[in-house]
């Protein structure tokens, strides 16, 4: 692929005329903030909460969805990142920071329409840093589709 086409890639969302791309960052920049977070996390249903996990589930809207008609790994990351910061709350975390790692393993995909089943658990939630764990399950089967893992940094309250 040459580097023009890669280009066209990456900008797909604008347009070939000038005006096609004012029409489409007007749209953009006009969407509610952290509007992200609510377009993944749409659907989606806290199943059980307790200290150190959560359950939640959802059926994979086709909003979601990659070129290949599965659940997009981007979404998955995002969930990842979600559910994985919330469930850090469960164990009397007051505040969660930024995200220092995330890692996803792909092991099957979840197609349109599909229940699933998105489990957290808390590994450890130290002073500066928590870790958890993400599972994502077929329901019907019970199968893991993907597994993640992710450490956040906990910003230390001030004693003053």
């Amino acid at each position: 692929m040459d580097l023009e086409s890669v280009k066209r890639y990456l900008e797909k969302g604008n347009d070939e005329n000038e005006e096609g791309q004012k029409e489409n960052a007007a749209t953009i920049h006009g969407m509610p903030l952290r509007f992200f977070e609510r377009f993944i996390m749409q659907g989606l249903h806290v199943d059980v909460i307790e200290p150190g996990r959560v359950v939640c589930s959802m059926k994979v809207p086709p909003r979601l969805l990659n070129g290949g008609n599965f659940l997009h790994g981007g979404a998955t990351a995002t969930l990842v990142d979600l559910v994985g910061s919330a469930v850090t709350y469960t164990v009397g975390a007051p505040v969660t920071g930024v995200s220092v790692e995330i890692s996803i393993t792909f092991l099957d995909a979840a197609f349109p329409n599909e229940d699933i089943e998105i489990e957290a658990k808390v590994l450890r939630v130290g002073k500066a840093v928590g870790v958890v764990t993400v599972e994502f399950r077929k329901k019907k089967s019970g199968k893991i589709f993907a597994q993640g893992r992710h450490t956040k940094y906990l910003p230390v309250s001030s004693k003053m």
